[in-house]
């Protein structure tokens, strides 16, 4: 993050208006390209990391709208450039059956708790590819509530690493049988270094949500109102089970992009606008759409396939 602090101020980007202005006299491509080679090159410093450090588990975590699953997919190119083989398994795949999902003190499905996996499951899956069998690769399916088994057989070789992503990978609860050492531990987060004025700071919260509005009305059919209701309980569960265990982590990568907002103004702005004036939602909806309302609007055609940007937006060259 002080990188890119460094590279803002020496180029005169530190504000909205600053941004704005590079904007309004064309270099908006240049902002791109130059914001995801800065990202790329820390993914690859941590894939040499991991090939010096000799481990073959990584574990990789980070709160909601993190970017956790991208910066996986793109720490899986990089590990292969150094000649490691990388496999990739998403936690969220071992969710319990949604009958047997804790709830919260509201009664609702606790989704965010360390409960809410079949640890016991995973960590018999995990203990066989260590020791060379093979495993079938479970798939929650989301719609019906139900972890499905699929065909995909997985087998760790003696230069395979294993890359296990999401919100619980960092708590020690969840791989209690395997030492610290043997694991190399990632953060992924979005600590937005783009400021509102000299005085004024953009929230890391309120950037992670408008990925969040984005990715679920264009992927899972939620409107704004689901997103911002559900919002609250998402941040409680990341503050008990999330931001804890980010200080064991081995390296900590920053997801958010100078130029992004500018980008999510014109995806979001219509998406907040269908908010009503009396949902309880609209004074969250109505604060966000002053938030990117700022921004001049950069167009996204200039984002590259690979970019963390497609995991919320569409048009990623990764399979989620």
């Amino acid at each position: 993050m002080a990188d890119l602090r460094h590279w803002q101020e020496i180029i005169g980007l530190s504000t909205v208006a600053e941004l704005n202005r590079a904007v309004r006299t064309g270099h908006a491509t240049e902002i791109i390209y130059v914001s995801e080679a800065l990202q790329e090159r820390k993914i690859a410093a941590v894939a040499d990391q991991i090939k010096k450090s000799g481990c073959r588990i990584v574990m990789l975590a980070g709160p909601s709208s993190s970017g956790k699953t991208t910066t996986c997919k793109r720490l899986a190119v990089q590990l292969g450039a150094v000649g490691l083989r990388p496999y990739m398994i998403s936690l969220d795949n071992y969710f319990l059956d949604r009958e047997h999902t804790p709830r919260d003190e509201k009664g609702d499905y606790d989704f965010e708790c360390l409960q809410a996996l079949d640890v016991a499951f995973f960590n018999d899956q995990l203990h066989s590819l260590l020791k060379g069998e093979t495993i079938q690769c479970p798939k929650y399916n989301f719609h019906t509530g139900h972890r499905e088994t699929t065909a995909v057989g997985m087998t760790l070789g003696a230069n395979d690493v294993l890359i296990i992503e999401g919100i619980h990978a960092l708590n020690p609860d969840l791989t209690p049988d395997i030492p610290r050492e043997q694991k190399y531990q990632l953060y992924v987060s979005a600590l937005t270094t783009i400021q509102l004025d000299e005085q004024r700071r953009i929230s890391t919260s309120d950037n992670r949500l408008l990925r969040r509005i984005i990715r679920d009305r264009k992927f899972r059919g939620y409107s704004a109102e689901d997103t911002i209701r559900r919002w609250p309980s998402v941040r409680a569960g990341e503050e008990k089970w999330i931001f804890p265990y980010q200080e064991n982590c081995n390296r900590m990568i920053n997801s958010a992009l100078l130029y992004e907002l500018a980008v999510l103004r014109n995806y979001v702005m219509p998406i907040l606008e269908e908010v009503p004036v009396d949902a309880p939602e609209y004074e969250v909806a109505l604060r966000l759409r002053g938030l990117v309302g700022f921004f001049e609007p950069i167009e996204d055609k200039q984002i590259p396939p690979m970019s963390l940007l497609r995991e919320f937006l569409g048009g990623s060259s990764f399979h989620y």
